[in-house]
C-alpha cells in the first residue's frame, strides 16, 4: 500500500467521525440552548409570580395617594387653621407632599411613565393651591377653599386624570 492509499483509507474514516462528530456538537448546543431558555422562562414565571403582588399593591397605593391628595378630598380633611390663605396654601402642600413622601419608595414597582404621572398630578395640584392662593380676590383661607373648588368644577383635578391613566396602565400590564 502508498502512502496515498493509507492517507485516502484514514480520511475514509475520519470523514463521517468528524461529519457525526460535528451534528452531535450542533446537536448538544441546541439542546443545552433550549433548556437554558426553559431555565430563564421558569426562573422568570417565577419571579414575575412573587413580583405580581407586590406589583398590585404599589398600584393601590398610589392610587390612595392620588386620592388623598386631590384636592376636594384635601379640602374637606385639612380644615384651615386660620384665616391666612397662604399658611393654609403651604398646610395643604405640605400635607400632599407628605403623603407623596410616604410613598415615593412605590415607584420601584412603576413604570416610569407612570410614576411621572403621578409625580405629575402631585405637582399640578399644588400649582392649583399655590394659583388659587395668589389671587387677589381671595382673601383669606376659607375663600381659597371656595376657589379651589370652584375651579375643581370647572376642571377635572389632577389626581382623578392620573388615576385614569392607572387604571388603564393596569389593564395594559396584567
Amino acid at each position: 500500500m502508498t502512502i496515498e492509499d493509507k492517507l485516502l483509507e484514514i480520511a475514509a474514516y475520519t470523514l463521517p467521525a468528524l461529519i457525526t462528530g460535528g451534528v452531535a456538537f450542533v446537536m448538544m448546543q441546541k439542546f443545552y440552548n433550549s433548556e437554558e431558555s426553559k431555565r430563564k422562562f421558569e426562573l422568570l414565571r417565577e419571579n414575575q409570580k412573587q413580583a405580581l403582588p407586590i406589583r398590585l399593591q404599589a398600584y393601590e397605593r398610589m392610587v390612595l395617594l392620588l386620592e388623598r391628595i386631590n384636592p376636594s378630598q384635601l379640602l374637606m380633611r385639612v380644615a384651615p387653621t386660620g384665616k391666612s390663605k397662604d399658611d393654609y396654601a403651604t398646610i395643604l402642600s405640605h400635607h400632599i407632599q407628605t403623603e407623596f413622601e410616604h410613598n415615593l419608595t412605590q415607584q420601584i414597582y412603576l413604570t416610569a411613565e407612570t410614576w411621572d404621572i403621578v409625580l405629575k398630578a402631585k405637582n399640578s395640584t399644588i400649582q392649583m393651591i399655590r394659583k388659587n392662593a395668589l389671587r387677589e380676590d381671595v382673601a383669606d383661607a376659607d375663600k381659597l377653599r371656595e376657589a379651589v373648588m370652584i375651579e375643581l368644577t370647572e376642571t377635572e383635578a389632577p389626581s382623578n386624570i392620573a388615576i385614569s391613566y392607572l387604571k388603564e396602565e393596569l389593564k395594559r400590564v396584567f
